[in-house]
């Protein structure tokens, strides 16, 4: 009889871990952080919406400071954007990103104090 070669538990072991890692890092890749609403590609109309309602979710949820992903693109989200912030009751400042935050393509929103 010949004897068939069985690999290793350990070997079998780092297979799996190996394995698990690549799921983890595909897996994260689509996670946006809670403290990031993301309106590129959102017409206006669907973009204030879904600002009010994160600021307001953010605001319950107790977030200091948030970003706005609106994208570079003409500016017209970023314009809109800003004209809503300076009128809301729940924000406090914000200012355009700096390098490493996503530039002029996010804003920095800090949230009132309950």
């Amino acid at each position: 009889m010949a004897a068939t070669s069985c690999p290793s538990l350990t070997t079998v072991l780092k297979s799996v871990q190996r394995a698990l890692v690549m799921v983890r890092k595909r897996k994260d890749a689509n996670v946006i952080p809670m403290n990031e609403v993301m309106l590129r590609h959102l017409t206006v109309d669907e973009a204030l919406l879904k600002l009010d309602k994160y600021l307001h979710d953010a605001f319950m949820a107790g977030a200091y400071q948030v970003r706005v992903v609106h994208g570079k693109g003409t500016g017209t989200l970023r314009r809109v954007v800003k004209e809503t912030l300076t009128q809301h009751p729940l924000v406090k400042s914000y200012r355009l990103g700096v390098y490493g935050e996503g530039g002029d393509g996010v804003t920095i929103v800090e949230l009132a104090q309950r």
